[in-house]
């Protein structure tokens, strides 16, 4: 892995990304969520019991932004789960390397999800494991890896996290 240039500046820049991406989520964007991926890009949710074993098996993995845009359709016109929202509570970011034009980054999350009766719960916990894109005119992720702390994974998860 190679240096980072810049590294405030970078960090900044990740930090932006990560804001903008958990408020879409947030605030009910979901059709906003796929533009901050690569065309190429690869999404996955996975447990930190598979990710420290090597195991390749996701929760959801998706394989570049159209099937990130048919999950988005589907949540909207074919889905049926209990109405919910997300609030993202993001980590400061580390920079972790750079390669191949790619940017990687780590930063821990918490997710807290209310429901329809009011009801709020620590839904899930994790990091987002990054590798970011700058060479357009804005960054954007070409690897999004959420490494769920728990092996526990609530049946209702239909929001991306």
């Amino acid at each position: 892995m190679a240096a980072i240039p810049d590294d405030g500046i970078m960090i900044g820049k990740v930090t932006g990304l990560l804001a903008e991406y958990a408020a879409c989520i947030d605030g009910d964007e979901l059709e906003r969520w796929p533009g901050h991926f690569t065309e190429a890009a690869h999404y996955r949710i996975t447990t930190a019991f598979n990710h420290a074993r090597g195991l390749p098996i996701g929760i959801i993995d998706a394989r570049n932004r159209n099937m990130l845009e048919d999950r988005v359709t589907a949540l909207r016109k074919a889905n049926i789960y209990e109405p919910q929202r997300y609030r993202h509570i993001i980590s400061v970011v580390r920079l972790t390397g750079s390669e191949g034009g790619l940017v990687q980054a780590e930063a821990g999350f918490m997710v807290i999800r209310t429901m329809i009766d009011g009801s709020q719960d620590l839904f899930v916990s994790g990091r987002y494991l990054d590798s970011i894109d700058f060479s357009g005119e804005r960054p954007r992720f070409a690897e999004k890896l959420v490494v769920l702390d728990s092996d526990k994974i609530d049946t209702l998860l239909a929001i991306p996290l």
